[in-house]
């Protein structure tokens, strides 16, 4: 029986044993982080066999949108072309890996999935839990056959996923979660956006802490737990920020895995404090 993690998260065995056997997968390296964006060069100098590398900031994000916050998401037209030159194929699984927090596969999960690619699944560890495993790395670039996968056009991201929007945060959900790091949540440091704070109600669930020490999604008994000390509990509407959008995406991730159907709110935090009217909390509440 397929468990609710299954759905979103592959171990490497399992993937290992898949490009072994010969059977097809596309393979999408997202690697990126806030200190370092284009994982590009990192890609070319080792990745796992025949994965594709993504970028982020690049094909993940359409910086031609305004009032979107800082990684506006793409349209389903740039999405389907991107995706076909990746390889992505119907009836073909697809896995996501990154090496830093999951942040990077997450968003590119998140955003296939949502414009209804099926079988995405992000690689539990990410590129670390690979090469501790033995695997080896290929380097230079992989160029795959095109793809075949058709994404949604129309209405994009309202479908297999759900998102939020401004005022949506507010009065749309039971409980709005912050994935992001506790200081930039109470507005202690800022250094990205330039309003420091957070959307007044949320509860702060920093990302990284749905990951153990070895950068793998929370065992289930502890993942639950974490989970209802911050009140996912009894059927709860829940609803995900952060930054930008990004690493929110492993807090909707972590919570599927956990059977919560949670909506993104893409802006986030970067497109709320945008907007001066907008009211700012800081602190712990």
């Amino acid at each position: 029986m397929v468990s609710a993690r299954d759905d979103v998260f592959v171990t490497v065995r399992e993937l290992r044993e898949r490009i072994a056997s010969g059977d097809p997968v596309v393979v999408l390296d997202v690697r990126w982080s806030l200190a370092k964006p284009d994982g590009e060069q990192a890609y070319l100098a080792g990745h796992l066999p025949g994965a594709v590398y993504v970028s982020l900031d690049d094909e993940l994000t359409d910086h031609r949108v305004a009032g979107r916050g800082r990684h506006p998401l793409p349209s389903g037209t740039d999405l389907q072309a991107a995706a076909r030159r990746w390889g992505v194929r119907k009836g073909v699984p697809t896995v996501v890996y990154d090496d830093w927090n999951r942040a990077g596969s997450a968003r590119a999960w998140w955003v296939l999935t949502a414009a209804g690619v099926d079988g995405v699944r992000i690689l539990d560890g990410g590129l670390a839990a690979w090469t501790a495993a033995g695997e080896g790395l290929h380097s230079g670039r992989f160029t795959p056959e095109s793809g075949d996968v058709d994404v949604v056009h129309d209405d994009l991201y309202h479908g297999a996923l759900r998102t939020l929007t401004a005022e949506q945060t507010q009065s749309g959900v039971d409980l709005l979660l912050d994935a992001r790091a506790p200081e930039r949540f109470r507005g202690e440091v800022e250094p990205v956006d330039p309003v420091a704070g957070h959307i007044p109600g949320a509860v702060n669930l920093p990302s990284t802490q749905l990951l153990s020490a070895e950068g793998t999604l929370l065992p289930d008994a502890r993942l639950r737990a974490l989970l209802a000390d911050r009140g996912v509990a009894g059927g709860a509407d829940v609803g995900t920020y952060c930054g930008s959008g990004v690493t929110a995406a492993l807090a909707v991730a972590g919570l599927a895995a956990a059977g919560v159907d949670a909506a993104l709110y893409p802006g986030s935090w970067s497109e709320w404090a945008s907007h001066p009217d907008r009211p700012v909390a800081k602190g712990e509440h």
